[in-house]
């Protein structure tokens, strides 16, 4: 029998043809004219390299000998590719056939492949060998398959293993450099060798007892889920859990104990709503977990900026991949990656005002200022120039340690503050500054006041005499000031808040055109998210032609208009909404994107985040802004306006403190109004807007003003 050798072309594809009788390889001193079962061989091994290129595993399956399907069916030949590419976390293949040597029914192939990973990058494995032998049962080629055709270590029991290299996660700074959140948080793992179990039953029982686990579990864990001479992870403890029975545990398991660093919140309860907290992922995203090379037990962003910056915050793993003996001897590395440093983030969030703002609310609500019905409230302060969001806070609030897989204060506390703040009626999980949807009140007044004259259908020199009441037809409505404010303008309006006027702006509006208020409100980003895109935000809900009867089942009318003139109604938008409109009516007309991470980096490397983003050029005419601005500066300093009272005596006035009240009512017997506040300072070079709600609160002028004032002079004042 003559031994044959063929050089084959290289192939990368699988549109790759076999070599024909016109297209032979260079002469060679074994070789012979490539023949028609030789080409049939090589058409063979393509098709299951082009199998393999594809992902078809059962197309694979089905090119191998009767008897290799046999000794190796489906499910397991599935199994053990699919294990492989797991631990490669493999995405592609390229392959090269070199060349084809053998005699009579047995050939062997040999070529080259190149790997494609989403970890690992590309890396190739050479001097590969595929066997092929004409299978009796067909008569025909087929590959006589073993597992050395994954990897050639393996044909002789090696393991395929990945070894992940994961950064710890980054940290979250305010905008000062203050640390809000790190990894200095301590747990211990609990590693012990199967091998070398002193008294599996008491140590079975002792790590129940350590990590809340049933003594059935751990020993399902050690003598069925994991193999006799692993290295098996029990689990992970708190410290004090370590204290407590680490020389109860090591006797018995002889166990190593490793420490490993957790998610820690310096102070939990200052701005849970905007950092959010950490978690393991469920079971839709483990997937692609598992394809990114991390692993059940990952710690991911769950909820706020954790979850919305997880990439930057997290990084990205690297690892090794290495064939290993049965031994544990590492006896090839095939491929290294870096694990993607992680980055820090900087907040916009100024984190002593914030925390000011927290205790000025706090305090409110403790020392019974507030009315017994109050369940909560929202402050927010926005730089009305770049968007930057300077505090956020939603009362009350809860520590987001409690909501981490290991929490700084223990899993006893924190199951315990668990349980009370899932029983809290008030919701303290809902971020009422961007989740919360509310009627508005009068606070609306300065859209309808934007639309009144924008629009055209009123001008500056516009007059309204209220006398207290408006009416058409049988539609009698009446002012919070019964006497009426008398000859009213768009300025003097806005100034004393008067209700008739804005029902007249209301209804002229809706006869010039019905859609012109509800468009203004949308124009000025109202009933829609503002794109803070860091954390979770309502859409909300401004009344319009278009859909109100689908709502409520009655066609727009006037009284829909009128209604939302003084924000009542169906109105439904977050304070967030209301304080960028108001901003926009600061700096000229420009609808801005609000941010809260301005930027990320390591150490002293860092780049912007947060960059100055016009969402909206409103293109105001500066005259019709000039009369709103200067009505809202009255609000404060005018005899007449409607906040005056609380800022009689402030330092603001020197400063200039334009805003408005507003008293929106609400369903329900004896339910008190939601108090608004919404204000822009300095008057002549605005620099920030702050909006304060106060839910079920009461009037505006009484409640959420005097708050607002107090957290001004802070900001302005405090460091003198």
């Amino acid at each position: 029998m003559r031994l044959l050798t063929v050089l084959l072309l290289c192939c990368t594809s699988i549109l790759c043809a076999c070599a024909t009788a016109n297209d032979q390889p260079a002469p060679q001193a074994t070789q012979v004219p490539v023949a028609t079962d030789l080409a049939a061989a090589a058409e063979t091994a393509r098709r299951f390299l082009d199998a393999w290129q594809v992902g078809d595993l059962d197309a694979m399956h089905r090119l191998l000998t009767f008897r290799n399907r046999e000794l190796t069916p489906l499910e397991e030949f599935r199994a053990l590719y699919e294990q492989a590419h797991a631990a490669m976390s493999f995405d592609s293949l390229d392959y090269k056939l070199q060349t084809l040597t053998g005699e009579g029914r047995f050939l062997s192939l040999q070529y080259e492949v190149t790997f494609h990973t989403d970890i690992l990058g590309s890396f190739s494995d050479s001097q590969r060998m595929l066997h092929l032998v004409v299978d009796s049962q067909v008569g025909e080629w087929r590959i006589a398959w073993s597992r050395a055709d994954i990897f050639r270590e393996m044909g002789e029991g090696a393991r395929l293993v990945f070894e992940a290299q994961l950064p710890g996660r980054a940290n979250i700074y305010d905008r000062y450099g203050t640390a809000l959140a790190d990894q200095n948080g301590r747990v211990v793992r609990i590693l012990v060798d199967n091998r070398r179990i002193p008294d599996r039953e008491a140590c079975f029982q002792t790590l129940a007892e350590a990590t809340g686990e049933t003594a059935a579990e751990m020993d399902e864990l050690f003598n069925l889920q994991s193999k006799p001479d692993w290295i098996v992870d029990a689990g992970v403890i708190e410290r004090d859990t370590f204290i407590r029975l680490h020389d109860r545990i090591e006797p018995v398991c002889d166990a190593d104990f490793v420490q490993q660093p957790t998610r820690r919140y310096l102070d939990g309860a200052l701005m849970p709503h905007i950092i959010g907290h950490v978690g393991y992922a469920d079971a839709e995203e483990l997937p692609s977990l598992l394809e990114a090379g991390l692993h059940a037990e990952t710690i991911i962003g769950r909820a706020g900026i954790e979850a919305s910056m997880n990439n930057t915050l997290a990084g990205a793993p690297g690892g090794r991949l290495s064939l290993v003996a049965a031994d544990g001897r590492r006896l090839r590395m095939l491929s290294e990656a870096r694990s993607q440093v992680p980055q820090s983030l900087w907040l916009t969030i100024d984190a002593d005002l914030q925390r000011h703002i927290r205790s000025a609310l706090g305090d409110a609500f403790v020392n019974g200022a507030l009315a017994d019905d109050t369940n909560g409230a929202a402050v927010i302060i926005m730089d009305v120039n770049n968007g930057d969001i300077l505090a956020l806070v939603s009362y009350p609030a809860y520590d987001g340690n409690i909501l981490n897989p290991f929490p700084a204060m223990g899993r006893e506390a924190a199951y315990t503050a668990l349980e009370e703040l899932i029983a809290d009626e008030r919701n303290p999980l809902l971020n009422r500054g961007t989740q919360g949807t509310y009627v508005t009140g009068s606070v609306m007044k300065v859209m309808s006041s934007v639309a009144a004259l924008e629009s055209g259908v009123y001008t500056q020199d516009s007059r309204y005499t209220c006398i207290g009441t408006w009416s058409y037809g049988a539609d009698l409505r009446y002012d919070w000031l019964r006497a009426g404010h008398g000859l009213m303008s768009v300025q003097t309006g806005i100034t004393n808040s008067c209700n008739p006027f804005f029902y007249e702006v209301g209804f002229r509006l809706h006869a010039k055109d019905p859609q012109l208020l509800s468009g203004y409100a949308h124009k000025l980003g109202l009933g829609q998210p503002t794109g803070i895109g860091a954390i979770a935000e309502a859409a909300g809900y401004i009344p319009a032609p278009d859909s109100i009867q689908t709502l409520t089942g009655v066609p727009w009318s006037y009284a829909h208009a009128v209604n939302l003139s003084i924000g009542q109604g169906e109105v439904q938008v977050t304070p967030l909404q209301m304080l960028r409109m108001y901003a926009a009516v600061a700096n000229g007309g420009y609808l801005l994107r609000p941010h809260l991470v301005r930027e990320q980096g390591i150490l002293d490397d860092r780049e912007p985040v947060a960059q100055r983003d016009v969402m909206r050029d409103l293109a105001l005419d500066t005259d019709n802004l000039a009369i709103i601005q200067r009505g809202m500066c009255d609000v404060t300093s005018a005899y007449s306006g409607t906040a005056s009272g609380y800022f009689l005596h402030s330092p603001l006035l020197d400063l200039g403190v334009c805003g408005k009240t507003g008293t929106a009512q609400v369903p329900g017997d004896g339910k008190l109004p939601h108090s608004w506040f919404i204000a822009y300072a300095p008057a002549k070079e605005p620099q920030i807007a702050i909006v304060t709600l106060v839910e079920n609160g009461g009037e505006g002028s009484a409640v959420a003003a005097p708050l607002t004032r107090d957290i001004l002079e802070y900001y302005y004042f405090s460091g003198l």
